[in-house]
């Protein structure tokens, strides 16, 4: 049986303040465990440095 590769994870950029969530880091001192992914994180979590909403961050390579 083949495991299932997860796809890698991805960063996500606040566009307020600049700081970036990594999913595999997560967030963990805002209930989000390490590993999750960014369609998983709740749409009322906000930035933790700026409390900007989920819709004002964006996808970036790092």
């Amino acid at each position: 049986m083949t495991p299932i590769k997860m796809s890698e994870p991805k960063t996500w950029m606040c566009l307020i303040c600049g700081w970036i969530y990594d999913e595999a880091t997560g967030d963990p001192e805002h209930g989000i465990a390490p590993g999750t992914a960014w369609a998983d994180v709740p749409m009322n979590w906000t930035c933790p440095e700026c409390g900007a909403r989920k819709e004002d961050f964006e996808m970036v390579q790092i």
